[in-house]
């Protein structure tokens, strides 16, 4: 039977682009988000444009939901299970998005499931536009079987049953990230720098030549604005990242210099809707006054 009382945690892009996709498929979607408390907060003015019940908290929220769906970032996994598995209607899935290393969604896991409720990890191996809950997503855990029909029904129709070991859909999804974000972190520092030097149509041309990418002007503007836009999340993330290479064995170079590219990206996303040019030299200005990274 398809869920009808449905909650999101976390209103944030993947909130909001589920929201649209999940409204006319249920009775009730409510949403809790911390930045709720601001009322002129992304958040909070995209609630009742998009239908979406914003609740006064995560009780309130959860409350008689069959599902809920956290989409919070990666630091707040835990935080966020731990401030509703009390409140969790009996054998509710709670269906986590998050992008975190293995250990951190298993211990997730033991906090919803100890309180009666049903974990399913999933790991959404794209961005979330344009397909938003038919985006390709990796399920796990031991709930899958039981889920994936209902995720069917709600229209998550690029969601596959991965594997019922917990943490290697986050697993995957983590290694994947390692490569897309560093992808964006390396173009900052690469065109950053080529631009100080005056040769960034040099590079540009280069790579062209040297990887099948259409348009390296074009993808390096939209890489670099993800970061711009996205980074404070995406550094959260490589910082996930680097938690599961130390599980493994290695030493998070790469994923911890992408960390720090990215926070340093976040805090400058008004340069984001520039032309390539322009957004360079605006963090090369931010850069001269002192914010180097």
């Amino acid at each position: 039977m398809t869920p009808k009382r449905v909650c999101l945690l976390g209103f944030g892009e993947v909130g909001q682009a589920l929201a649209q996709d999940l409204r006319p498929r249920v009775e009730r979607l409510s949403a809790w988000d911390l930045k709720f408390s601001d009322a002129a907060s992304a958040p909070s003015r995209a609630a009742p444009r998009l239908e979406v019940l914003a609740a006064r908290n995560a009780t309130d929220a959860v409350a008689e939901a069959e599902l809920v769906i956290s989409a919070v970032t990666a630091a707040q996994i835990g935080a966020a299970a731990r401030s509703v598995a009390p409140y969790l209607s009996a054998n509710a899935y709670f269906f986590d998005l998050n992008s975190t290393s293995p250990a951190e969604k298993r211990a997730a896991a033991v906090v919803i499931d100890s309180a009666g409720g049903r974990f399913v990890e999933a790991a959404i191996m794209s961005p979330i536009a344009p397909l938003r809950s038919a985006s390709p997503m990796l399920l796990g855990g031991a709930h899958v079987a039981g889920f994936l029909p209902l995720a069917s029904e709600l229209g998550f129709k690029g969601a596959e049953a991965f594997s019922e070991k917990l943490g290697a859909a986050s697993a995957a999804k983590i290694c994947r990230s390692v490569v897309v974000k560093g992808i964006e972190a390396l173009l900052l520092e690469s065109l950053l720098t080529a631009r100080t030097h005056g040769v960034e149509q040099e590079v540009l041309g280069s790579l062209q030549k040297l990887l099948p990418v259409d348009d390296w002007q074009s993808f390096g503007r939209y890489m670099i604005s993800r970061a711009l836009i996205h980074g404070r999340r995406r550094a959260e993330e490589m910082r996930e990242a680097a938690r599961t290479v130390s599980e493994a064995g290695f030493t998070p170079r790469m994923s911890g210099a992408c960390a720090e590219w990215q926070e340093w990206a976040s805090r400058h996303s008004d340069a984001a809707n520039a032309d390539l040019e322009t957004m360079l030299d605006a963090l090369l200005a931010a850069q001269r006054a002192g914010d180097a990274g």
